[in-house]
């Protein structure tokens, strides 16, 4: 609701079963093998100044409950990773660690029920053997109020954010985000609201603490394809203008 697709640049993300020629951001659909082994390739392709690379992943289903994934980044050899991810009706779990010889061991979960969980993100340097994060979040739901409290940065940073929904014909809801850093003392909001005109359009609006004001339009012509129009002002300097921004994602 409030940060999701709003950007001040051009962007353009093109879907494709195979790759049109060099110069566009190429990412394959998912596949998948009697639901038991769904994999994806991914390719950026840039000429000249751009680089690129491409990811590979591997996704192992061995229960309903459990998957074991492998992912890796051409050219970067440290970018190996194994994933293993526990998910039952209560409780998630998911680990990971680096391919590398000193990783990074990575643990994240969460247990709860429809209305209340309670989740931690941890990671571990296995080089300096110290945590190199620690997080963790506690959320609250209940017809259509969605309350979280978050602390982040092992313990320096405290969010709370809320979001209700307004209306469910048109889609209207109202959202808000709070964060204090106990380190430098300093205060940060953002508050903004979403309508849905129709099937097809949709309108948001959010602004900071800081004075800047953004909004977006944003149609879907097609399913997965969509065009977004946004524009931001700051309201503190409006002798700088509007900034405007578009983006367009394309499924082939």
């Amino acid at each position: 609701l409030l940060y999701k697709d709003y950007q001040a640049d051009d962007q353009i993300s093109i879907t494709f079963g195979s790759i049109p020629g060099p110069g566009f951001t190429i990412s394959s659909s998912e596949s998948k093998k009697d639901e038991l082994f769904p994999a994806d390739v991914k390719a950026q392709l840039k000429n000249k100044k751009n680089t690129t690379y491409i990811k590979c992943s591997t996704t192992i289903t061995l229960v309903p409950w459990m998957k074991s994934i492998l992912s890796f980044t051409v050219p970067d050899q440290k970018s190996g990773k194994v994933e293993h991810q526990f998910l039952h009706d209560y409780v998630g779990i998911s680990t990971s660690a680096g391919l590398t010889e000193n990783p990074i061991v990575n643990l994240s979960g969460v247990v709860g029920t429809k209305g209340l969980s309670l989740g931690t993100d941890v990671s571990l340097d296995t080089t300096l053997r110290t945590f190199s994060k620690f997080n963790v979040g506690l959320s609250f739901t209940d017809d259509g109020v969605v309350t979280s409290y978050n602390l982040n940065n092992k313990g320096d940073t405290l969010s709370t954010s809320y979001y209700r929904s307004l209306g469910r014909v048109n889609d209207t809801a109202f959202g808000l985000d709070a964060t204090r850093t106990f380190s430098t003392n300093e205060h940060t909001f953002t508050i903004g609201t979403k309508h849905q005109l129709d099937e097809v359009a949709t309108v948001k609006a959010r602004v900071n603490n800081v004075g800047k004001a953004t909004s977006l339009l944003q149609y879907e012509w097609h399913p997965n394809s969509v065009f977004t129009l946004s524009g931001e002002v700051d309201t503190k300097a409006l002798n700088k203008g509007v900034k405007f921004g578009w983006a367009v994602k394309m499924m082939g």
